[in-house]
């Protein structure tokens, strides 16, 4: 019984999860300037995957990815003049847009990205 309770709150879960799979890009304004940002996701159950690219600091896979109801979560990497960052995102989906909050290096930036695929 119990383990028929666990599998229906993991399927409960997967089936509340955002569909955030695809392409979606946005342009936020950063201390350097401003920068576009392409991310390509890939959900599989509450765990998600994928590669984000920008014109200012290039390409990084998606890592520790998760997406609870409308709410997705994930860290990248990030090389700055020769020095290792890590960048904590947290966006909320609304349909065919998210609401983007990076924290990164003591900043936070907020801006919004729009599914192109």
């Amino acid at each position: 019984m119990r383990r028929m309770l666990v599998a229906l709150v993991l399927l409960a879960s997967s089936v509340l999860a955002a569909d955030v799979s695809g392409t979606w890009k946005g342009m936020v304004e950063t201390p350097n300037g401003s920068a576009e940002r392409t991310f390509v996701f890939k959900v599989d159950g509450d765990k998600l995957t994928g590669e984000t690219v920008s014109t200012l600091m290039g390409k990084s896979p998606i890592m520790n990815g998760k997406v609870s109801g409308d709410t997705l979560t994930f860290k990248i990497q990030l090389k700055f003049d020769g020095n290792d960052l890590e960048a904590d995102y947290k966006g909320k989906v609304m349909g065919n847009e998210i609401a983007m909050t990076v924290n990164v290096a003591g900043q936070t930036l907020e801006y919004k990205v729009k599914k192109v695929q």
